[in-house]
């Protein structure tokens, strides 16, 4: 799905910047240009933000 219309960005995109190690929304901004022009994006961006760093922290599995 779409997330961010003006850069052409989809979810896919902002899960696989996640595995690349982006962590926030500036990130997000300064790789992919979410949010970067019309802003409508933002909540939606976020949530998948969120979304996919909690699933990236999971899957991570540590040494407890």
């Amino acid at each position: 799905m779409y997330v961010c219309v003006c850069n052409a960005v989809t979810d896919r995109e902002i899960r696989d910047a996640v595995k690349r190690g982006v962590r926030t929304l500036g990130d997000l901004s300064a790789t992919l240009g979410v949010a970067t022009c019309c802003g409508r994006c933002t909540d939606c961006a976020q949530q998948v933000l969120a979304e996919a760093v909690g699933a990236d922290a999971c899957c991570a599995g540590g040494d407890d």
